[in-house]
């Protein structure tokens, strides 16, 4: 027997009893010839002792442990001296005094310290991740992804869903992202694909009958990296049947408000039920689509004025169709001129050309752009932007996407910069009514902006003027994350056609790329709709990281490679040529 108890749950109780415990060496100290060694493992630490006088020989094999050694021990139960009580620990009131010890296995020196949370570059951590997952903050990180995932599995079973699980090996109809291809030896010139989401097939699930549909699905996107985003990644993924936006908005509160109250009740949810803003308002509010509740700072439109005015970046701006955007920052008139240009640098990252401002002082306005407008019209601008003494405006001109991100994103550097983030706060909400489509630039046409089963809102507008359609879609974003999002999905043949139309898609590439779902949808779909989240996501938000390998067991870098396992790697040539496959290295 290796173990009768974990090195997590002995207590005063188990006073004079004899145990076995295994685990690793965490931390050994010798205090005068007594060694002390803290043996841990997932569940805790317990401390163990040895007597050099009575048990010699287990005293010698303390002698020889060292750090991360696997070892088993079996000793009595006892009270820790008075004074030497750890009350950090489960286990602080009680010591093992150590009869009998084996060293199961040596380890090497651990490339970095693993009992205690110093600072270690990523790449090292990444390489040795066995060893990264022994440290305390990332275990907790791991156990947190299991419950967490086991309360959604059981919540949702309570709410009637199936958990159903789809194929891996798909066909490939490209949505956007890049997909993985996985060739096919039995069929030479051909390919499966990875799924970027089992979007396609929970629908079919819906025209199967399978009203109440979920999935802790495994998804794939061949994307350039960033701190939340993997090349594979996992999503919780939900689809009903005889369903409205609202219905889908009231079960997903519900679960991620049970969620927080369970994992972070100590994070204060803002507004229940969650406001819902629609993307036009949090554009123009707020400059994002997914915007931060957790602090006011809305923006202002002052495209009305400005485009009276004789500044020319403002005039020409509205002249071309654009807006202008403002935002007051009270207090704000005591930055810096390298703090404001810094807040220029972040408006430049997001597409803007530049950010004008006026400061609001006790005796007038100064800005290099005053002297362009009369009074009439700075007083129209300040009034607009509810301005007074020591505030500062900040202004963006540009087509009005850009104008509001630059500036929305401005807006958040403000806020870390002023602390005006409460981080013990949880603003949720929602955003709907995104628009359909999108003009791409390079190919000169219309992209769906969700994907082509999204359903309008309005169908008459979508008849009649396809680029003003807005789509029956919605995204739940927590403090500034996108965390989930989904649409209610077509289930009408004519309105399904005339997408592809206007995506220019042919009858014969839609039979090709979508004939399993247009056939599907022949035999009585119902009307369904869905929604996805971000798992990592979420879960990193709730263990306050900052980014998703941190609650993620074995992730990519940020250049999509596993270190651990040093993948992507070559492949021996024989079974390159079973696959049918030639490459092209130049």
């Amino acid at each position: 027997m290796y173990r009768t108890h974990t090195c997590g749950e002995l207590n005063e109780k188990n006073e004079d009893k004899e145990v076995v415990l295994a685990g690793w060496v965490h931390r050994r100290r010798d205090h005068g010839g007594v060694i002390f060694i803290d043996i841990r493992d997932r569940y805790g630490l317990t401390q163990i002792v040895s007597d050099p006088v009575n048990q010699k020989k287990s005293h010698d094999v303390m002698n020889l442990a060292r750090s991360e050694y696997v070892l088993k021990v079996t000793g009595k139960v006892r009270l820790r001296p008075g004074g030497n009580e750890n009350t950090n620990l489960k286990t602080g009131k009680i010591e093992v005094l150590v009869t009998d010890i084996e060293i199961l296995n040596e380890s090497k020196t651990p490339p970095f310290e693993i009992d205690q949370e110093s600072e270690v570059n990523e790449e090292m951590r990444l390489t040795y991740r066995y060893l990264d997952l022994r440290r305390e903050r990332m275990k907790n990180n791991i156990v947190l992804r299991h419950s967490v995932i086991k309360f959604i599995r059981d919540f949702l079973d309570k709410e009637n869903f199936l958990e159903i699980e789809t194929p891996i090996l798909i066909k490939g109809t490209p949505e956007g992202s890049r997909e993985y291809l996985v060739p096919s030896r039995l069929y030479p010139g051909t390919f499966y694909v990875l799924p970027q989401s089992p979007q396609q097939l929970k629908q079919l699930l819906m025209v199967a009958g399978f009203d109440r549909y979920f999935q802790v699905a495994r998804c794939f996107r061949d994307e350039d990296q960033r701190g939340d985003r993997q090349p594979e990644f996992t999503q919780l993924d939900i689809e009903m049947s005889f369903i409205e936006v609202e219905d889908i908005m009231k079960i997903n509160e519900k679960l991620l408000i049970e969620l927080i109250k369970k994992f972070v009740p100590h994070k204060k949810i803002k507004a229940d039920p969650f406001p819902v803003l629609t993307y036009e308002e949090a554009m123009n509010n707020y400059g994002v689509d997914k915007p931060d509740l957790r602090f006011d700072l809305p923006l202002a439109d002052v495209t009305d004025i400005a485009g009276k005015c004789n500044f020319s970046v403002f005039k020409d701006a509205v002249k071309n169709g654009g807006t202008v955007k403002g935002l007051k920052v009270s207090g704000g008139s005591k930055f810096t001129r390298k703090e404001i240009d810094e807040f220029t640098e972040v408006a430049k990252i997001y597409g803007a050309k530049g950010l004008a401002y006026i400061t609001i002082d006790a005796d007038g306005l100064k800005s290099s752009i005053v002297k362009f407008f009369d009074e009439k019209e700075l007083k129209q601008i300040i009034d607009k932007c509810v301005g007074k003494a020591g505030d500062i405006i900040f202004f963006t001109a540009d087509k009005f996407k850009i104008a509001c991100e630059s500036l929305g994103h401005v807006r958040l550097e403000i806020a870390k910069k002023m602390n005006l983030i409460d981080e013990n706060l949880f603003a949720l909400l929602w955003v709907k009514d995104f628009p359909m489509f999108e003009y791409n630039e390079e190919t000169k046409k219309l992209d769906a902006v969700h994907h082509p089963f999204t359903s309008p809102k309005d169908p008459d507008v979508f008849k009649k003027t396809p680029e003003k359609a807005l789509a029956k879609a919605y995204d739940v974003v927590l403090n500034g994350v996108e965390i989930g999002g989904g649409s209610i999905r077509i289930h009408d043949k004519e309105i399904q056609s005339k997408i592809f139309e206007i995506l220019d898609i042919s009858k014969e590439d839609a039979q090709r790329r979508f004939g399993h779902m247009l056939n599907a949808f022949q035999y009585g779909a119902p009307p369904h709709g869905g929604i996805a989240w971000g798992i990592d996501r979420l879960l990193m938000m709730f263990a306050n990281e900052l980014n998703i390998r941190e609650v993620i067991a074995f992730p990519k870098d940020q250049k999509a490679k596993d270190l651990m396992l040093k993948a992507p790697s070559e492949m021996p040539n024989e079974q390159i040529e079973e696959l049918h496959i030639k490459l092209n290295l130049k």
